[in-house]
């Protein structure tokens, strides 16, 4: 995998929005502002704004290829050292026919998102390219009155430092309130933090499981099973999965299904390991729990497979960021999850 070169203050990057349009509504401008600023004045970075990343949401619907221009656009320019994704959605999916991974490739930069955004981590991977799931702008850069300062943490270690080894620690705290955007004046009240007395689970497995990263969010699997983007069965030998659900909350069942899928293509007997996210306001806690016990120790037999769970990524705040293609490591006696290896040069 290609590393790309480690952010440092004074670089250029671009803000694009790959699947939702929401940035460009006038009634959520302020929020897109907000995280504009904080990469300036937090994170030192000169921020260029692509073309159509503010061109609101019916245009970009319409308009799928001008998002990808954008995305072709900003690799290719040699002044833009990173990409950060406005926020996700629910069709980058229809990006895929105007992707260029030449392009990708020959340009390797930093690029972070989440949630729908793993579409285009599946993209970077094929091309061949480390990429980050961590924080996007509309959200966690512009998280109400401050950045949680675990999440601005691990945005630090990962893209700006180059650490042989990283611990993930979870987060002491956590929330998932919902304060809506479009009202201005929320942007001044901070959410509600609810103390985590759980930590990270061991649900099965023991002592210590490495493997390189790949994975995102569950919900977007349905659409990238089958497309170009889906790795072989031999490509996810060795690998730890990591996985989270988002604010659709899909029921266990569904979680079910998919991970079912995963053993039918023979992708769970590949594995070294599986991390799983915190769900949003812990909806469904016990019962994902339940199902991945259910479906990887008795339907695949892989009783032995570690499963950690309760990480801090994803659809919860706040976050750590996971580089695709690098090594981690998931310590289960001492219920720890590091990552091995630096993931920029």
């Amino acid at each position: 995998m290609i590393r790309p070169n480690a952010l440092k203050k004074g670089d250029k990057i671009a803000i694009v929005s790959l699947s939702s349009g929401l940035g460009g509504e006038a009634a959520f401008l302020h929020r897109f502002e907000t995280g504009k600023e904080r990469l300036e004045s937090e994170f030192g970075l000169q921020v260029i704004v692509m073309p159509n990343a503010l061109k609101g949401i019916d245009y970009l619907y319409e308009h799928p290829k001008a998002r990808a221009s954008d995305l072709m656009e900003a690799f290719s320019n040699p002044e833009i050292k990173g990409i950060f994704c406005m926020i996700g959605g629910d069709d980058t999916i229809r990006l895929l026919p105007h992707i260029d991974f030449n392009i990708i490739r020959n340009n390797p930069k930093v690029f972070i998102g989440y949630s729908d955004t793993t579409i285009n981590h599946f993209m970077m991977y094929k091309a061949g390219l480390v990429s980050f799931y961590g924080p996007a702008v509309m959200v966690e850069f512009a998280e109400n009155v401050a950045m949680h300062e675990y999440t601005k943490k691990y945005v630090y270690s990962t893209l700006f430092e180059k650490n042989d080894k990283l611990d993930i620690l979870p987060s002491k705290e956590w929330t998932s309130e919902l304060l809506e955007w479009s009202n201005i004046e929320n942007r001044s009240i901070a959410r509600k933090m609810i103390t985590d007395h759980k930590g990270y689970e061991v649900l099965q497995g023991s002592g210590v499981a490495k493997g390189q990263l790949l994975g995102g969010c569950l919900d977007t699997f349905p659409m990238l099973i089958g497309t170009e983007l889906w790795p072989e069965v031999n490509e996810w030998n060795g690998k730890l999965l990591f996985l989270e659900t988002s604010e659709e909350y899909p029921p266990p069942s569904t979680v079910k299904y998919i991970l079912r899928n995963l053993m039918a293509q023979g992708i769970i007997d590949q594995l070294s390991g599986i991390i799983f996210g915190k769900p949003m306001d812990e909806r469904y806690y016990d019962e994902y729990k339940e199902v991945l016990i259910s479906v990887i120790a008795k339907e695949a037999g892989r009783a032995d497979l570690p499963i950690l769970y309760n990480v801090n990524f994803g659809h919860i705040a706040p976050i750590c960021t996971l580089p695709y293609g690098v090594e981690a490591m998931i310590d289960c006696d001492r219920k720890t999850l590091s990552i091995c290896e630096s993931a920029v040069i």
